[in-house]
């Protein structure tokens, strides 16, 4: 889903008249500590959101040092079984949840789960840094990762010089890196990238996303798509246009704000909230930290886009966090 519709979607339409905001608002709360939080929690989910649960829980500890939250972050799909069946009380996704996630959640709870926004991300796709190719269009990453091409471009995309690169270039094919189908940034690139189609079988499926940069920048061929907070010098996010011939736009946080980058998308962690009883208390500080300004800092060193404070007191609010 396309984040300005997702926005609409999850916390109404403020988002989108917001002023684009690169860095930390500065109208998000500070974080006030309260007395009485203790004890284990236990998060499972994402990879894209692992080091920033773990940055967070660190800033949440330098309040309640004696809360200790455990963190495992093997992809998004882990995370709606761990909260169905228990065992995590935070369940981190670059994805929203699937139908059939939700279903079996409200089977044995009679209530869904609830999505808590808690940073914007925008999905890159890297090529080495040595690479001259200048933009792309969606429909050419269709046809460059699938064997589908959905997205509707006329001609399977096997190499270099069929985007226009000459010389050594011309001839060259791809070596395609992608995460792994555990991944809610599969499901996304998936989803939003290829159209709904299927990966080339060529493709080299990579356990975590540091993973597939790494395996761009190591091969001058390479293509590989992962978060904006995974870039690294070695290797160089292409601007990218919805449709062929339209307006390229780079990876920024305005581009992703504003809607213009077309893959662009909401962080969220899931928890199991009653729609009729608060959070357990230490569940809700930490989310409460996480939408402060505190929490969004992070967010921000981390090297994803911050949420707006409309956005964040939207939903706080709808947690019963303010």
């Amino acid at each position: 889903m396309k984040l300005k519709v997702m926005a609409a979607a999850v916390i109404g339409a403020s988002f989108i008249s917001m002023p684009v905001l690169a860095n930390v608002d500065p109208d998000l709360p500070e974080y006030e500590r309260v007395s009485g939080i203790s004890g284990n929690m236990t998060s499972i989910g994402s990879d894209s959101l692992n080091n920033l649960m773990t940055l967070w829980a660190e800033e949440f500890a330098g309040f309640y040092p004696n809360v200790n939250i455990q963190i495992q972050g093997a992809g998004s799909s882990t995370a709606p079984p761990a909260l169905a069946e228990g065992t995590a009380n935070f369940g981190p996704m670059s994805r929203e949840m699937r139908a059939s996630e939700i279903a079996e959640f409200e089977e044995r709870y009679g209530y869904p789960p609830t999505m808590v926004p808690v940073a914007i991300d925008a999905l890159a796709v890297y090529v080495n840094q040595d690479n001259p190719i200048e933009s792309l269009s969606i429909p050419q990453v269709d046809a460059i990762f699938s064997e589908t091409r959905r997205c509707g471009y006329d001609e399977d995309i096997t190499r270099w010089g069929q985007l226009g690169l000459d010389g050594a270039w011309e001839n060259r094919d791809f070596t395609l890196y992608s995460r792994n189908a555990v991944s809610g940034t599969y499901g996304y690139f998936k989803e939003n990238a290829l159209c709904g189609g299927d990966f080339k079988a060529s493709i080299n499926e990579q356990p975590g996303s540091a993973s597939v940069v790494q395996g761009v920048s190591e091969s001058v061929n390479g293509i590989g798509y992962s978060g904006i907070g995974y870039m690294t010098s070695q290797v160089r996010a292409v601007p990218l246009s919805r449709e062929d011939g339209g307006e390229a736009f780079d990876v920024s946080a305005e581009n992703a704000v504003s809607g213009d980058y077309p893959l662009a998308r909401f962080l969220m962690v899931y928890v199991n909230k009653h729609p009729n009883e608060d959070l357990a208390p230490q569940q809700a500080e930490f989310l409460r930290m996480v939408l402060s300004k505190e929490g969004q800092e992070v967010t921000h060193r981390d090297g994803y886009i911050p949420l707006p404070e409309a956005v964040a007191s939207r939903v706080r609010g709808e947690l019963g966090l303010d």
